[in-house]
């Protein structure tokens, strides 16, 4: 996919004949209401609906602006700066599935005839086209894993669960709910919508599964380039909240909701063509095994491995999903997830895996709270700067890190995942690489949010320390 650098907003703007062309086309299909997405430094879109008579205008950088440093965290600008411009990218339409009388842009944000340097969209795709400079294109796909609940006397409980609560009757010893048959079906009604919706949205769906924790399921459709998988993940998280919706549940992306829960991820897995090769994954050696470019990439990722946690792993609460083991845990004991910066074929307890069936490079140390254009375009950046200076990516581990001694593990050579929010954040603020890729003020921003977060979370008194000291001491 070839990113444009369009260096004033007239020149990014889209052609006229297209634009008409596809509002013909809309107000054909019954569309009322246009959605021009922007993005802010979490991942969240933000709009304000227009009607379909003011489709050019928007298309043309005419339609709403924004103040975006009132909002979004961003504060180098202030109340008497100018506002920003979103220009739509039209190969992002589509027609909301959710409500066919509104149509969804994604938008690309300018300010002062510039692209604004703090729209994470913008960022990745000045990182493609970096990348593509360096002979490099980047592809992804992102297993999505997601839970959802529904509202009992002001309390969320898990949707899918048949079990009496806690006091309201005999509760069987829990079992995993992963791949539950029954609970499948149970949940059909709610999944049969979404599976025909991604059908009608071309993602090439290959299943739906019931994962470890009640109520939690996981998506896996086909991959694209990075831009377009950032796309898909922004728009599937608002997806899947309004087909909640309609069946009287909800859907949240918080990795650990309760202490007994699996964790929510969402792994991003990663290969690359060289441009001059379009469709020849590179990873893909000619033997039919991983390629000596694989290992370079690997490299490339573990050499940032922390920083780009910090950006896949975004919140206070995702670092209580990234440990081995966890009591109460409901159907089992070990959580699956990743604790240590290394890699492994197929091991699920490294943070980088190299499956058995496909040539794509898994980081297991992301979740569905990240911004998608900055985790993927830290991922490419990394993995193509391995790629290019060939970084060695060392020895694969292939033991289960879980049960390993610490002084085994400290023999590996293997780094502990950062242990917390403050931990990672301290190394992305120390990686010059991260800071060039995302942008210095991008860097300056996140890190300014993400300490305010760390320092609220830190600062307040939690019922497990009532319990464990209120009476003990």
């Amino acid at each position: 996919m070839t990113i444009k650098d369009p260096q004033s907003m007239s020149e990014a703007l889209p052609d006229i004949e297209r634009v008409r062309d596809a509002k013909a086309k809309l107000e054909e299909a019954g569309v009322k209401y246009i959605l021009s997405c922007w993005i802010d430094l979490f991942g969240v879109p933000k709009t304000k609906p227009v009607p379909i008579g003011d489709f050019e205008l928007v298309c043309m950088g005419k339609g709403p602006q924004f103040a975006v440093h009132s909002i979004s965290f961003v504060p180098e600008l202030g109340p008497a700066d100018s506002d920003q411009i979103p220009v739509p990218d039209l190969d992002s339409l589509v027609i909301c599935p959710w409500d066919k009388t509104c149509a969804w842009m994604f938008a690309d944000l300018w300010w002062e005839d510039k692209p604004y340097n703090l729209c994470p969209r913008s960022t990745l795709k000045r990182i493609v086209r970096e990348t593509a400079k360096q002979g490099y294109a980047t592809f992804a796909g992102i297993e999505p894993e997601f839970i959802t609940m529904r509202w009992k006397d002001g309390q969320p409980v898990k949707a899918f669960d048949d079990d009496p609560l806690p006091g309201e009757g005999l509760r069987p010893r829990r079992q995993a709910f992963g791949y539950d048959v029954e609970y499948s079906i149970d949940s059909m009604g709610f999944l049969g919508e979404l599976i025909d919706i991604l059908e009608e949205l071309g993602w090439n769906l290959h299943d739906v599964v019931a994962e470890g924790a009640y109520s939690q399921f996981e998506l896996d459709f086909h991959y694209t380039d990075v831009l377009g998988m950032a796309d898909r993940m922004v728009f599937l998280r608002v997806l899947l909240k309004e087909i909640a919706k309609k069946h009287g549940i909800f859907a949240t992306f918080m990795p650990k909701p309760t202490t007994g829960d699996w964790r929510s991820g969402a792994h991003m897995n990663a290969s690359m063509q060289r441009i001059d090769k379009p469709g020849v994954n590179v990873f893909e050696g000619p033997d039919g095994k991983w390629s000596p470019e694989a290992f370079n990439a690997v490299g490339g990722l573990l050499r940032h491995g922390g920083a780009l946690t910090a950006i896949a792993c975004s919140t206070v609460n995702s670092y209580n999903g990234l440990v081995p083991k966890v009591g109460g845990f409901e159907g089992g004991t070990f959580t699956w997830a990743p604790t240590h910066m290394t890699y492994g074929y197929n091991n699920r307890s490294a943070m980088l895996r190299l499956p058995q069936s496909r040539f794509a490079i898994e980081n297991r140390a992301a979740d569905m709270c990240m911004n998608p254009y900055l985790g993927l375009g830290m991922t490419a950046a990394a993995m193509t700067e391995g790629v290019v200076n060939g970084f060695e990516a060392g020895e694969p581990l292939n033991l289960d890190l879980y049960t390993m001694s610490e002084d085994d593990l400290q023999k590996t050579g293997a780094q502990r995942l950062p242990r917390n929010l403050l931990e990672a954040i301290e190394i992305l603020r120390d990686d010059e690489f991260a800071k060039k890729t995302i942008g210095e003020q991008m860097h300056r921003s996140y890190l300014s949010y993400k300490v305010d977060e760390w320092e609220r979370y830190h600062q307040t008194v939690t019922d497990w320390e009532v319990q464990e000291y209120l009476r003990l001491y």
